[in-house]
């Protein structure tokens, strides 16, 4: 193992040595005491990828207590997008608190929240004209985006897709196709939730047109247009396997909905804010979403989220209807001006581009080798790949968990999803270096080579 870079990257985060170094085995010493702790103290439901105690992260590692520098190839799920301790919203949080911590923007009103809204409305999808509400969490997103379509509808339904994640919240359970773990043992759910087929080009073999036709044709019979509040839908799965739609199905399915005065929700809360290499997802497929849904990358860490949508839908719901206790957080606000800021001024969706080619090209490169990769599929730094059994085609789980435990054990952070379990996905924060992402991919084909 090779230092990569000992300084910051361009794009900016601590100045930590850019490289995969192992001076422990995973975990080590101190990362284990930290486990039995957890294992002592914090409810067993809340589970972890990584065994190891983080103390520092930035550029494209996370830094363990024991020494250790792994390649951090998931970004927290997809969080932090912009790199980890991004100076210009180290800077913004740290003038943040030092002002003040908490009002309420219920209570008290401040800027941050307003800018924050104004920020979202000027660079999500579509030109006309927008309002934005802020919570803490995808999830509560999610739901106030729902509440906000029944309040402007007068109408209860909401059709969900297959492969779909929402959160894990009841009504975003509801939601959510995946049942464990996010939902056995935990019903009953909310009512007035539908689901359709998704596009999923790999395993379904459709086009757009004939999937779209598909889910229509369902959503017609097993719901109907007068009922129908609202269909959510993310542009590219995210727990679900980066499934990418078939090119046409989702402009099909938004034309519907424009058709039949259903509200089209995009929950682009994974593929948000450049991960795609445009600024959202929806971008992408030439859609415009009539209320879209944001978290995850929009704050660099700091937990935000909002619902952002046509002025006249988003003001449907009556004065108090919409809010919570620390939704807009100023802090929060804080560090998402800071980000989007960066993401519109370091080259940030051009990165992810340049890290996507990086990415396709070499699990590509795996694929046609090794047939146990089935499919290769995302955009921008948002790729993934399926794994399969090479005789039948089927989801192999049992290769994809051991491959990620593998590579985990040699200093590279991977996460698994897919319905069927048998995807990693990678999302590096964009400020990890060529050559950093090029030994973390290293390790990948070491550990499938080896499985």
């Amino acid at each position: 193992m090779t230092a990569i870079d000992t300084v910051t990257t361009p794009l900016g985060g601590p100045s930590l040595p850019q490289e995969r170094r192992l001076v422990t085995s995973i975990p080590g010493p101190r990362s284990r005491q930290l486990l039995e702790r957890k294992a002592a103290a914090v409810a067993a439901g809340v589970g972890h990828t990584a065994p190891i105690e983080a103390v520092a992260a930035g550029g494209g590692v996370i830094v363990d207590a024991d020494g250790n520098s792994l390649i951090d190839l998931g970004s927290g799920i997809a969080v932090t997008t912009v790199g980890n301790a991004h100076p210009k919203i180290v800077e913004a949080v740290q003038a943040q608190v030092a002002q003040f911590t908490h009002t309420c923007f219920m209570v008290s009103p401040y800027e941050s929240y307003v800018a924050v809204a104004e920020a979202l409305n000027r660079v999500t999808p579509g030109d006309h004209v927008k309002k934005s509400a802020l919570f803490n969490s995808g999830a509560e997103a999610v739901e106030n985006a729902v509440k906000i379509a029944r309040s402007f509808t007068k109408k209860q339904a909401v059709v969900a897709f297959d492969h779909g994640y929402h959160g894990r919240t009841n009504l975003t359970m509801a939601l959510t196709a995946k049942s464990m773990p996010y939902k056995s043992g935990f019903g009953p759910f909310a009512s007035e939730i539908y689901r359709a087929p998704m596009s999923y080009p790999f395993r379904d073999g459709l086009s757009g047109a004939d999937a779209a036709k598909a889910a229509i044709s369902i959503i017609e019979k097993q719901v109907g247009a007068s009922n129908l509040a609202a269909v959510i839908i993310e542009p590219i799965q995210g727990e679900g396997g980066f499934i990418v739609p078939a090119e046409g199905f989702l402009p099909a399915i938004v034309d519907w909905c424009r058709a039949n005065g259903v509200v089209f929700i995009a929950d682009e809360i994974q593929s948000g804010f450049a991960r795609t290499g445009e600024m959202f997802a929806s971008d992408l497929f030439g859609i415009v979403p009539d209320l879209i849904t944001t978290a995850k990358g929009i704050a660099g860490g700091l937990p935000l989220a909002a619902v952002t949508g046509r002025a006249e839908i988003m003001d449907a719901a009556h004065t108090g209807g919409l809010g919570g206790t620390y939704g807009g957080n100023p802090v929060a606000c804080a560090a998402a001006l800071a980000a989007i800021e960066a993401f519109e001024t370091e080259g940030l969706i051009e990165r992810a581009r340049e890290i996507g080619a990086i990415l396709t090209d070499r699990l590509t490169g795996l694929q046609a080798s090794d047939p146990r990769v089935g499919d290769v599929r995302g955009h921008g730094a948002m790729v993934a790949a399926e794994f399969v059994d090479p005789e039948t085609g089927e989801p192999d789980a049992a290769l994809t968990a051991s491959v990620a435990k593998a590579c985990i054990a040699e200093g590279v952070i991977v996460l698994t999803c897919g319905t069927f379990g048998n995807v990693i996905r990678f999302l590096p924060p964009l400020s990890i270096p060529d050559a950093l992402l090029h030994e973390g991919l290293d390790v990948v084909a070491a550990a499938l080579a080896a499985a």
